[in-house]
């Protein structure tokens, strides 16, 4: 029996993939900071039993048509919007991802940009590197304070949650909003339910963790900035397209809200000339939610074993689609 052909998208290190190249033969595009090419994709799905993607993959019907053999889609991320999961699973293709490994990583990125959002710390340390600190007075580079506020999360599922701890060691007070009540972590975190225009209104910072779909695209638009205090800051970790980015420019331009502290944007990479990158309280970072080394491993071991349980048979630990246990290819 042959083995299996498995095609990774980026460069990952040898010893992490070793499980995936002991069971079959192994393709990885050759560069680490650099998408694969749409042609070397497709001419590799063409080959492929399983392909390890990444958030910059698009993998549509066009890839699932060239992959007669794939069998699975092992996406090294929380986020699946890369990929047309109906088709997949149309297709009986097994779509998985890496939940849960990257909750306490996000969470810790996700604090670390309020604080430096509100403390004006990307700001402050440009100053000194310019050589503009030249005395001392009350309110140079002055921010807000963070602890005993109140803060609101958007989108209050694991990652939400473990900001919600926290929130809770700075003693702030937190509101959610979710489609759905978190009864339990209200009894834990004592987190307060309302709803999105409530909390809008209420939180000195707004915490946006909520996945993409079709009802949360442009969710954070002119109405939704026009509702939060002109002292309130955003926070996003969660994906750009989330919040309409020129309404989110004019509020912050037009003061209706303080600052922003973002690590996702509409279009990744952003481009330097894109305006919120031109304003001095936003706090930018590229998309790097999950990376610390210790994680990003822990997504690249998971994505291996999804692989590897598809391809033996099994049922892999993180299954986005889960109709395809009944559609799944032999």
């Amino acid at each position: 029996m042959d083995k299996p052909y498995i095609f990774i998208t980026r460069k990952l290190p040898e010893e992490v993939i070793a499980p995936l190249t002991e069971l079959g033969q192994v393709t990885m595009w050759p560069y680490e900071d650099v998408p694969v090419a749409r042609e070397v994709l497709l001419a590799e799905a063409k080959k492929a039993d399983a392909l390890l993607t990444m958030l910059s993959d698009r993998i549509d019907r066009e890839v699932m048509e060239a992959g007669t053999n794939l069998k699975v889609v092992a996406n090294m991320a929380v986020g699946f919007d890369n990929i047309d999961v109906p088709v997949a699973t149309e297709y009986g293709v097994a779509v998985c991802n890496t939940p849960d490994v990257l909750n306490d990583t996000t969470a810790d990125l996700t604090f670390a940009l309020l604080l430096a959002t509100a403390r004006r710390l990307v700001e402050a340390a440009e100053y000194m590197k310019a050589g503009e600190w030249k005395s001392w007075s009350p309110f140079l580079l002055a921010g807000t304070d963070v602890h005993h506020k109140t803060i609101g999360i958007v989108g209050l599922g694991k990652i939400g949650q473990a900001v919600a701890k926290r929130a809770k060691g700075f003693e702030m007070n937190i509101l959610y909003h979710n489609r759905t009540r978190n009864e339990e972590a209200e009894r834990q975190l004592g987190a307060v339910y309302c709803t999105f225009p409530e909390l809008l209104q209420t939180a000195d910072f707004v915490v946006c963790l909520t996945p993409l779909t079709k009802e949360t695209r442009h969710l954070f638009n002119r109405q939704a900035f026009q509702w939060m205090k002109r002292s309130a800051i955003f926070i996003n970790v969660s994906r750009g397209a989330v919040v309409d980015e020129e309404a989110l420019y004019e509020a912050l331009v037009n003061g209706e809200i303080a600052a922003a502290g973002l690590d996702v944007f509409t279009k990744e990479p952003v481009d330097p000339s894109h305006p919120l990158l031109s304003l001095k309280n936003v706090v930018a970072l590229p998309h790097i939610g999950s990376a610390s080394k210790e994680t990003r491993v822990n997504m690249m071991e998971r994505s291996c074993r999804n692989i590897i349980a598809v391809l033996k048979g099994e049922t892999p630990e993180a299954l986005v689609n889960t109709e395809w246990l009944q559609h799944k290819r032999a």
